[in-house]
C-alpha cells in the first residue's frame, strides 16, 4: 500500500515522503497513529507541495544564518569571573553566560546553539562552535578573565 508520511518515521522516511509499505503495517500502525495517510491524488499533491514549502523555508533560514555567521565569526567575548588563590575559579562558565555576553554586544542567540562540550572551569581563551543551521557553524573566541 502506498502511504504519504505525515511525520518522520524511524527507518522509513521523513514527513512528506511517499512510501510503499505492507498493508498491515499501514492499517495497524501508521494510519491509527496518524503517522501516515493513504496515498491518493490529493494527498500526494499535498505532500509534494509541503516538501517544496519546507525546502524553501529551510533555504531561507540557512541564508539568514549564514549572514549571522559572517557577523559573529572570529568575534571575541570576554567573561569576567571571580577567582581565588592560584586563579582557581568559583563555579564555571556555561553556555548561558556566553549567550548573555553576546547579548550585551547586540547578538541575541539561544544558549543551546553554543557547543561547549562541558562548562569552562579554568581561566583562559577558548574557541567555541556555534551551531546555527545545517552546515553553518562559525567559531567564536571566549576569553575567561579572572578578577578578585
Amino acid at each position: 500500500m502506498k502511504v504519504v508520511l505525515q511525520k518522520d518515521v524511524l527507518n522509513l522516511g521523513d514527513a512528506g515522503d511517499i512510501k510503499e509499505v505492507a498493508d498491515g503495517y499501514a492499517r495497524n500502525f501508521l494510519i491509527p497513529r496518524r503517522l501516515a495517510v493513504r496515498a491518493n491524488d490529493g494527498n500526494t499533491k499535498m505532500a509534494i507541495h509541503q516538501k517544496k514549502l519546507a525546502s524553501l523555508k529551510r533555504d531561507k533560514r540557512v541564508k539568514v544564518m549564514k549572514d549571522l555567521a559572517a557577523s559573529i565569526e572570529g568575534q571575541t567575548y570576554e567573561i569576567k569571573v571571580k577567582v581565588g588563590e592560584k586563579d582557581k575559579m568559583f563555579g564555571s562558565v556555561t553556555a548561558t553566560d556566553i549567550a548573555n555576553a553576546m547579548k550585551k554586544s547586540g547578538i541575541e542567540l539561544d544558549k543551546r546553539k553554543l557547543d561547549l562540550g562541558e562548562p569552562l572551569k579554568n581561566v583562559g581563551d577558548y574557541k567555541i562552535k556555534v551551531r546555527l543551521a545545517e552546515g553553518v557553524t562559525p567559531q567564536i573566541q571566549v576569553k575567561v578573565i579572572g578578577e578578585g
